[in-house]
């Protein structure tokens, strides 16, 4: 009986009551009077019995659980369950479903408080470990000056060199940071103009063409599209997302090999694609490259420079546009970044 509605209860109990009344009936039709009086009897009874015991049960059952099912119901729940919930005319039934929903909500959200909180623990380490050591750098630098070594021209000018560098690298992470924070919080404010892509991307290419040619890796555009291709969008954001594109496909890029952007039509969207054919991503690193800080290949990566928040600067200006950029890496064989912009109205 554990698992009996209230309804289903009360009838159980209607039941008992009417076969106990059913057995005085049937003393009564033998032994004193007409049957019609013991059915009309036995009917009200009936009727009697079950409807002040559905009653009872729902008032005491709801007087209990009220509070629990208030507090419940009080919390915005959205579940693929919750249309069962809504459709449950039972209490009992309504309650267990949404203490079963509450209870998974509940899972979900410690689950996604955890990894909150471990990438908040990597995200620390890796500011501090990018951060300590340019400044171990400085301070090594300064230390050798202050012991004797600034009365060397040579090895003053050489250190101090070096300084300037390491304070670059710092000021670089701390703009890098600065830059995601205020694209999170929705405080950069993008400043979208018509302009031709097509344009910009020979701009990207023919900045970093001297370290293609250091790596001796060809710079190739393609476009289905008559030239310009007119997009509206931040220019200067998008000149940083190719450019940042651009920098990582050249730092993981095979030597004699290539770097390609390609332009499709997508109706009212321009896709871009920046396909290499280099080292490429292992799968189990994919759903991270986006990530603050996170490097594949972490000791080549410093070696490279950079502040590794590139690609996640990309994610945050392609999602400020409200577009999305998505990735595809085979390892020796290449990666394949992906985003769209809107198309300019002119066209």
């Amino acid at each position: 009986m554990k698992n009996f509605t209230s309804k289903q209860l009360a009838l159980f109990i209607s039941l008992i009551i009417i076969t106990v009344n059913f057995l005085f009936w049937l003393i009564d039709y033998f032994f004193i009077t007409s049957w019609w009086i013991g059915l009309l009897w036995i009917s009200t009874v009936f009727m009697i019995s079950y409807f002040a015991i559905l009653y009872s049960l729902n008032h005491f059952i709801y007087d209990k659980i009220k509070p629990i099912y208030k507090s419940i119901h009080d919390i915005n729940i959205k579940n693929k369950l919750l249309k069962n919930v809504q459709d449950s005319s039972d209490l009992i039934t309504k309650v267990k479903n949404e203490v079963a929903l509450y209870d998974e909500q509940k899972t979900l959200e410690i689950q996604k408080l955890k990894e909150t909180e471990q990438y908040r623990k990597e995200f620390l380490g890796n500011v501090s470990h990018e951060l300590k050591t340019p400044i171990f750098n400085i301070q090594g630098y300064i230390l050798t000056l202050i012991d004797g070594g600034i009365n060397d021209p040579d090895i003053t000018k050489l250190y101090l060199d070096r300084t300037e560098k390491s304070i670059n690298r710092m000021i670089s992470i701390v703009e890098d940071l600065e830059t995601i924070s205020r694209l999170e919080a929705g405080v950069l404010e993008l400043k979208c103009i018509d302009f031709d892509i097509v344009e910009l991307i020979m701009e990207v290419y023919e900045m970093h063409q001297i370290n293609a040619n250091e790596r001796k890796i060809s710079l190739i555009f393609q476009s289905e599209l008559i030239k310009p291709v007119l997009v509206n969008a931040d220019m200067k954001r998008i000149f940083e997302v190719l450019s940042n594109l651009v920098i990582n496909a050249l730092k993981y890029g095979r030597k004699k090999g290539f770097i390609q952007i390609k332009i499709y039509d997508m109706d009212k969207y321009i896709l871009l694609e920046i396909k290499d054919n280099g080292k490429g991503i292992p799968a189990e690193n994919l759903s991270r490259v986006f990530e603050r800080f996170y490097r594949v290949d972490k000791g080549r990566s410093r070696e490279e420079g950079g502040t590794g928040l590139g690609l996640s600067i990309v994610k945050h200006i392609i999602e400020a546009h409200n577009q999305t950029i998505n990735v595809k890496s085979t390892v020796d064989v290449g990666t394949a970044f992906t985003f769209t912009l809107n198309k300019s109205q002119k066209e």
